[in-house]
């Protein structure tokens, strides 16, 4: 298939196997299928990646494993991994932990747009219901109205608007840098411009704002925010937070930065794309 009509969702996973399996089946039931899967993995053990395995030939998926050693969280490393290892032009962010609805994939095909990437968004899931879906191996795409309305009553759902899908118009754009709802669970960017900003920084280390670093850069270059509420929304499986002990300096540099127009950032996608210590499989 030509890169051009392809879209790379990569995802990023560190050993919660059961979580990605969901993920993965929900990408097996996209009803459009012009999407590679690259997992970019942040180091996660065997028995992590003979699960990512067996998830791709049970639902039948073809899918590139990256794989670097465990040096803790990385996530801008491991983006900038997954990115260097796709073949579309056209790039969805994804996490492990984010279930896809059975139109995610055409529904960022159409919202994408030159100059702009898609900011998109996420139903946030009880300890109960994500509990209830791993443990009975259960699915979360393709369900109705009704059992949404109930999740949303019951406390399982932070919202409804899961299946409510509004057309591309012009309000989506949002022209002015805008911290608040940043999600690189879940964004789509033209590979041209992920390039151009050099990617994530990989100066960036722990939990917290790499996305409003990448976000942040990608205005400086002249790159408009596209939100995609009531189109592209996931659903993020419950998990205990990450440690938070590197926020305050990642926040700090973030807002050094917003007081300048830094395109590029400190260590950057070019840099770690040759890097010889990661393992790629292909699977599926």
């Amino acid at each position: 298939m030509p890169a051009v009509d392809l879209i790379s969702i990569v995802i990023t996973t560190y050993n919660r196997s059961d979580a990605l399996a969901v993920v993965l089946a929900s990408l097996a039931s996209q009803d459009d299928k012009a999407f590679e899967v690259i997992i970019a993995d942040d180091g996660s053990t065997q028995a992590h990646q003979d699960v990512i395995q067996a998830s791709a030939n049970a639902w039948g998926l073809p899918l590139v494993h990256v794989w670097h050693p465990d040096v803790g969280f990385t996530a801008s490393r491991v983006r900038n991994l997954g990115v260097a290892a796709a073949s579309g032009n056209y790039i969805v962010l994804l996490d492990g932990d984010c279930v896809p609805e059975t139109d995610f994939v055409s529904q960022h095909r159409r919202l994408r747009q030159e100059g702009c990437f898609v900011n998109g968004s996420r139903v946030m899931l009880s300890e109960r219901l994500t509990r209830q879906v791993l443990s009975e191996h259960g699915k979360l795409h393709g369900r109705g109205y009704s059992f949404w309305l109930g999740q949303r009553l019951s406390g399982g759902a932070s919202k409804l608007g899961s299946l409510l899908r509004l057309p591309d118009f012009a309000a989506r754009i949002r022209t002015k840098f805008q911290w608040k709802g940043i999600r690189s669970c879940n964004m789509g960017v033209w590979r041209k411009d992920y390039e151009a900003v050099d990617g994530f920084d990989e100066s960036f280390v722990g939990w917290g704002h790499e996305d409003a670093d990448f976000v942040l850069r990608l205005h400086n270059a002249g790159i408009k925010r596209k939100n995609g509420f009531c189109a592209t929304e996931v659903y993020h499986l419950w998990h205990k937070e990450a440690s938070r002990g590197a926020e305050s300096q990642n926040a700090a540099t973030v807002m050094q930065r917003m007081r300048s127009a830094q395109v590029l950032p400190t260590i950057g996608y070019r840099e770690s794309k040759d890097a010889q210590e990661v393992v790629v499989h292909r699977w599926g």
